[in-house]
This record gives structure tokens, C-alpha cells and sequence, in this order.
């Protein structure tokens, strides 16, 4: 089985992500709103095309941007075809390495500690000659050969003392912690939009996408102090359809909203298995965590119980294990080990009749992401064929929808997102709970690199496609969020 249009030699890398220290849960069952929390306006959130949330912490520190550039070139004679509106990204050569992995620049970014190049750019451009037990793990002839026209972010000045830590590393978000905040008077300009004939949807848009997700608890909080009444009650009866599920969910805590999405995705007829896979295998240790906490107080019940009466085989089994939040988040690479579990998943896999599911899930359930992207270059030239592509043809359905999301997050996770809300919109009709969720969730952690990752990809901007797809004050409010 083939998967056209998506190997990784043209997926963009991005090295020092995600954030560290972006963490904002409030205390495993302190969440404002109450068990069976009513269902949003707008449809429930429906399966989004194939594609495929990394979290705040534990992803290592960023090693600088890759050189500028755009798109790789046309694909190698037998390469995939096109990727949506770029050149398209080419199948590896018979007999090259992981050319599509560019070398990482040894320069730190916004302070932080150089990070480990990966084989293909070694520091110096040499490939260490002994390791722990004197073995090589790498064949001695590697090819440090990288794209001429990578896809990069424009550096930006990130020296913001008092923001969190994702803010110095590297990502930026759309949604800063708005200053001179004063919740008790959002609180009443958001009374006055909503009190008499009519509502003053402005209002609510210029408080609502310019405040930060602690702030607009806050101004939650002031709201029922002074006027005894809850805000998100009252913003649902004034509001309807896409603007209300917009607004509720910027309201609703970033975990409370995770845990809210899976219990959406997982009851009524059928199962959302797209946003099991964006939520589960996207996010840190510490927010499965406290996801896995939030469910089990909100709604009587264990996550993994749901998981396991909705899913089956070897997607249940990946699930299953993103439900720990066990994933190795150091930031150190064993290249020794990356080599032995190249070999293993070729031998796994491709280098045999049949698939053995358990090692795959094995290794890419538990290893961090600078290890799987080391893994991959050692098994691109084991297998001359990338792995992305090896997953493609051994599995299929949802079980190789949530390999895949793990490999490309640990690829690129702003260009995992950027894909994700392509989907979202191209065709006809809109996937507007992806495009919320993915908006509202990204806002305060990586958003501004997923708009320059979208714009590479796609040759248009995240602001243009919302305002062709959406209208009225749904429109509006993506836009204040999304920003142009």
C-alpha cells in the first residue's frame, strides 16, 4: 500500500519543539463546569480527511532553524505525486539516505543550548567514529547532503521576560496575556454586549480573542461575582451555531477542552478516530495526564474504558498506550539505539511476510521525538525507503493514521497542524470543529509558526483560506485570533 503525496523527504523539520513550561491546567478536578456539559452549536466534530498535539513540555531545545529557503524540488523520476498546492515532495532515491532531513544548525535560538545535530549533520560535518562499545551506528558513508530549499521561519525576537517558557524557545502564539487586565471590567463590557434587544457580537470578539486562556477564566469568574449569573450560559443564549462553539471553547480550559473533545469523539454513533489520534498522540506526558484526571472527574469514567469499547486491534492498542503518558521526553539521542530500532522495524515490517504490530508500537509509543527523528534517518538507509512510507504499506485505517501522526509531529509539529487544517477546509464544506479546535488550542503555543508553515505548504495564508471559507462573526473571530 502507497500513500501518495506524503513521504517525509519534503516534510519540514523543526527542530526545538515544542515549548517547555507552557503548561496551564487548573488542579485535577477543579474544572467550571459541571459532568454532561451540553453540547456545542454546530455539528459534532466530524472525522477530518486523512492526516493525521504536542503539548507544552519535554521536547527538545530548539537548535536553531533550518537555512531559507521554499519547497524541495520536483520529485525523483517514480517519486509521489504532488502535495496540495506545492511541488511536491519526491520518493527517496533507490539507494540514498534521508536526504529530506536537512542538516540542523548547531546555533542555539532565543538562548537556549545548542541543539544535537542528527546524522547527515553532524557538528563539524563528521560523523562521530566511536560510540558506547566502539560500534558505529550509522553506515561510515553518509551522505550530510541537505535541501537547498528547505521551508524556515523568520527569526523573531522572542525576549519576552514575562511570558511563558514556549515564548523563548522558539514558537510563539497568536494570544499573549493582554496588559493593564482588569477581569471585572471585561467582565461588564460583556454584560452590556449581551444585555437588552440584540447583542454587540464585536464586543465580545474584541474581549474574547484578546484575552489569554487564564485571563478569560478570570473574567468568568468576575462575571458571576458581580452579576450571580454564569458567563458561559449567558453567551449561549445569545450566541449560535459555529461563533457559539468558537467562544465556549476559548472559555473552557485547555485540558477541560481536551478531555471534552474525546468525550465527544468517542459517545453518540460512531467514533471520531481523527480526534483520538490529534488529541492522544500529539500531547505531552503531563497533559495526558491530566486529561486522563480531568475525564475520569468530569464524567465518571476511565478514558482507556471508552477507548477500549470504541476501538479495536492495533489502534486500540496505540491509544491505549498514549493513555499513560509514558513517552521518553529526554532531549539526548542514542544513536546506537535509533540504529538497532531501524533495524528492528525494517525487520519488523518491511523485511519479512507480514507485520509484527508489537514492535512498532513498542518503539514509536515510548521513544522521545529527537530519538524517533534519528530512528527514521537510520532506517531510510536500511530500507531505502523512508519510514513514513514503510507505515503506509504495512498498515492501513486508522492504525497507520496515528503512526503517521507521530512520525510527522516528531518531523514537524507546526507543519502536522498546518496539514491538519488544510484538510479541514479544502473541498466542499468545512470541518469547522478541526478548524476550531486546532485554532482555539494552538493559539497560545505555536500558532504564529503553524501560519508560516501553512503559507510554505500551501502558497496561500491561513488568514485567507478562513476568510473563503467562514462568514459573519465566526469569520470575524478566527481572523482576531488567527491574525493576518
Amino acid at each position: 500500500m502507497s500513500y501518495p503525496g506524503y513521504p517525509p523527504t519534503g516534510y519540514p523539520t523543526f527542530p526545538g519543539y515544542p515549548p517547555a513550561g507552557q503548561e496551564s491546567f487548573l488542579p485535577p478536578g477543579q474544572y467550571p463546569y459541571p459532568s454532561g456539559f451540553p453540547p456545542m452549536g454546530g455539528s459534532p466534530y466530524p472525522p477530518a480527511p486523512s492526516a493525521g498535539y504536542p503539548g507544552a513540555g519535554g521536547y527538545p531545545v530548539p537548535g536553531g532553524y533550518p537555512a531559507p529557503g521554499g519547497y524541495p524540488g520536483a520529485p525523483q523520476p517514480g517519486g509521489a505525486t504532488s502535495y496540495p498546492g506545492g511541488q511536491g515532495f519526491g520518493a527517496l532515491p533507490a539507494g540514498a539516505g534521508f536526504s529530506g532531513y536537512p542538516q540542523l544548525p548547531s546555533q542555539s535560538y532565543a538562548g537556549g543550548p545548542p541543539q544535537v545535530s542528527l546524522p547527515g549533520g553532524f557538528p563539524g560535518g563528521q560523523m562521530p567514529s566511536q560510540y558506547p562499545g566502539g560500534r558505529a551506528p550509522f553506515p561510515s558513508q553518509i551522505s550530510t547532503e541537505s535541501f537547498s530549499s528547505y521551508p524556515v521561519f523568520s527569526p523573531v525576537s522572542l525576549d519576552y521576560s514575562s511570558e511563558p517558557a514556549a515564548m523563548t524557545q522558539g514558537t510563539q502564539g497568536t494570544i499573549r496575556p493582554a496588559a493593564n487586565f482588569d477581569p471585572m471590567r471585561d467582565a461588564e463590557i460583556l454584560r452590556k454586549a449581551m444585555k437588552g434587544f440584540g447583542t454587540d457580537e464585536q464586543a465580545i470578539v474584541d474581549v474574547v480573542a484578546n484575552r489569554s486562556n487564564d485571563q478569560r477564566q478570570k473574567i468568568k469568574a468576575a462575571f458571576k461575582t458581580m452579576y450571580g449569573k454564569d458567563l458561559i450560559q449567558d453567551l449561549k443564549s445569545e450566541l449560535s451555531g459555529n461563533v457559539e462553539e468558537l467562544i465556549i471553547a476559548l472559555f473552557m480550559p485547555p485540558t477541560y477542552y481536551d478531555a471534552w473533545s474525546l468525550r465527544n469523539a468517542l459517545q453518540g454513533i460512531g467514533t471520531q478516530e481523527r480526534v483520538l489520534i490529534e488529541i492522544l498522540c500529539t500531547r505531552t506526558n503531563q497533559e495526558i495526564r491530566e486529561i486522563v484526571k480531568c475525564y475520569k472527574s468530569e464524567y465518571g469514567r476511565e478514558l482507556e474504558k471508552g477507548i477500549k469499547s470504541d476501538t479495536s486491534g492495533c489502534f486500540e492498542c496505540l491509544l491505549i498506550s498514549m493513555c499513560q503518558g509514558n513517552r521518553d521526553e529526554s532531549q539526548s539521542i542514542n544513536y546506537q539505539m535509533a540504529q538497532e530500532d531501524a533495524q528492528r522495524l525494517y525487520q519488523a515490517g518491511e523485511g519479512r511476510l507480514g507485520t509484527n504490530e508489537s514492535c512498532f508500537n513498542a518503539i514509536l509509543a515510548t521513544r522521545s521525538f529527537p530519538q524517533l527523528r534519528a530512528t527514521m534517518e537510520a532506517y531510510s538507509r536500511i530500507a531505502n525507503r523512508d519510514l513514513i512510507s514503510s507505515v503506509s504499506r504495512e498498515f492501513s485505517g486508522y492504525a497507520e493514521s496515528g503512526w503517521k501522526a507521530i512520525l510527522k509531529c516528531a518531523l514537524n509539529p507546526p507543519a502536522f497542524f498546518a496539514e491538519r487544517l488544510y484538510n479541514s477546509m479544502k473541498g466542499a464544506g468545512t470541518d469547522d470543529s478541526t478548524l476550531i479546535r486546532i485554532v482555539v488550542t494552538r493559539s497560545e503555543i505555536d500558532l504564529v509558526q503553524i501560519k508560516q508553515m501553512f503559507t510554505q505548504m500551501y502558497q496561500k495564508t491561513l488568514a485567507t483560506m478562513i476568510a473563503s471559507d467562514t462568514s459573519g462573526d465566526y469569520r470575524k473571530l478566527l481572523l482576531a485570533i488567527v491574525g493576518q
